[in-house]
């Protein structure tokens, strides 16, 4: 009588499947035209040391920071020829385009965005000192393609088109929203997605004890938010995509640049306010009373309550209004010195939120929380000819870890007049 045999005892041993960096670096050390470069190195252990993951933002592949950074590849490295180096480079990109399916033409190692500008002189990594308020990528390292110029104007001078025009541009897809940004000049904070998402269901709670956020989408159609600290439009575009219209403040024009062209992306009208547009007299209630979704001022966020109560003044001349039912401030690690402008726009909604964004020791939170809400309240006008009202932190949403010990904290702070 036959026996059956199991037929997994007569299988083949499954193979460990290559990485593609792996099989890049590889390949690449194969064909080098002079291999006695590598000296006694071992091909299989550099390759091991290579990094195993990284993220794509068409048409760029961006590895993880600390990648090629062991002394092994240090060494290597120094011993290649700029040629034989954008080989490697250039094989890496074909190995994950090749498995994903998707042409990719640049490559670059992310880096942290420093805290603190550095000095001008590149052979100096030391911090000067001054804040890096525009979150300029600086510690970006390019290995292959061509971001554009070095030479372009930075974050902090003035920015032609033509310059917009010749910058290299990536983009990507969060909760189905284009985002768009020029990696060597603007950061891009993936990290952020959780928040967002969250911003795009914050009106449809089933919490009881949330009941007052409870909005439909024809009644968030007549209602502002306001982003004090726009970026690319890491939430403008969750309040867009609400149907809300917006009014937001950056100073970095690439931010500003990246912002403009992810809304087009989008298909939401975009109107930039820059240059010699803002020392004219800029009517903003004119602007209020169109259509435009989304409404970009490049300057200090400082100037944001002046501009907005004089359009809240000449509309309601007008009998028109400007409600604003959200003002975010996600600035890191603290978005405090906007919280008293924020109140204050929000101060005449009969209901409206302020998400306060602040990096908080995790021992701290329940403490600070209370801080925030004492701090809000006082800001409440007393005065009887002004509207009376009440603010509340109704939730802390802890986002992310920002460093051991410390959450990216983002307080809602709920106010309603009375």
């Amino acid at each position: 009588m036959a026996v059956n045999e199991n037929p997994k005892r007569h299988a083949k041993p499954k193979q460990k499947s290559i990485l593609p960096i792996e099989a890049a670096i590889t390949a690449w050390a194969s064909n080098l035209p002079d291999a006695s470069v590598l000296g006694e190195v071992d091909i299989a252990e550099l390759a091991a040391q290579a990094p195993k993951r990284w993220t794509v933002y068409e048409p760029m592949v961006l590895l993880p920071s600390g990648s090629f950074t062991s002394p092994a590849w240090v060494s290597v490295k120094s011993m290649l020829s700029a040629t034989d180096l954008d080989d490697l480079w250039s094989r890496i990109l074909s190995e994950i385009s090749r498995k994903s399916g998707t042409t990719f033409t640049h490559l670059a190692v992310n880096e942290g965005i420093p805290l603190h500008l550095r000095e001008q002189d590149e052979s100096d990594t030391t911090e000067d000192g001054r804040e890096n308020i525009l979150r300029s990528p600086s510690g970006l390292q390019v290995l292959y393609g061509d971001f554009g110029s070095c030479d372009m104007p930075s974050a902090a001078e003035e920015v032609a088109e033509a310059d917009f025009e010749a910058a290299f541009w990536v983009s990507t897809k969060q909760n189905g929203i284009h985002q768009t940004w020029a990696p060597r000049w603007t950061m891009f904070s993936r990290g952020n997605i959780k928040e967002k998402a969250r911003v795009l269901s914050f009106h449809d709670t089933t919490e009881p004890t949330l009941q007052n956020r409870a909005m439909s989408s024809s009644e968030l159609r007549s209602q502002w938010a306001v982003d004090m600290y726009a970026g690319i439009g890491y939430f403008v575009f969750s309040y867009a995509k609400l149907g809300m219209r917006v009014l937001c403040w950056e100073l970095n024009p690439w931010s500003v640049e990246g912002l403009r062209r992810g809304a087009l992306a989008n298909g939401w009208s975009v109107r930039v306010i820059r240059g010699a547009e803002l020392g004219s007299d800029i009517d903003l209630s004119e602007i209020v009373a169109g259509d435009v979704r989304i409404v970009v001022f490049q300057e200090d966020n400082a100037m944001a309550l002046r501009r907005i109560q004089e359009a809240r003044r000449k509309l309601a001349e007008q009998q028109g209004k400007l409600d604003v039912l959200h003002v975010n401030c996600g600035f890191l690690p603290s978005s405090a010195p906007c919280w008293e402008d924020s109140r204050a726009i929000t101060k005449d909604t009969a209901r409206a939120w302020l998400h306060l964004h602040e990096n908080v020791g995790v021992a701290d939170i329940e403490t600070r929380k209370m801080e925030v809400r004492d701090r809000l309240a006082a800001m409440v006008p007393t005065d009887s000819s002004e509207p009376r009202g009440s603010v509340d932190v109704e939730h802390v949403e802890l986002v992310k870890t920002y460093a051991p010990g410390v959450w990216h904290c983002v307080f809602d702070v709920y106010s309603c007049t009375r």
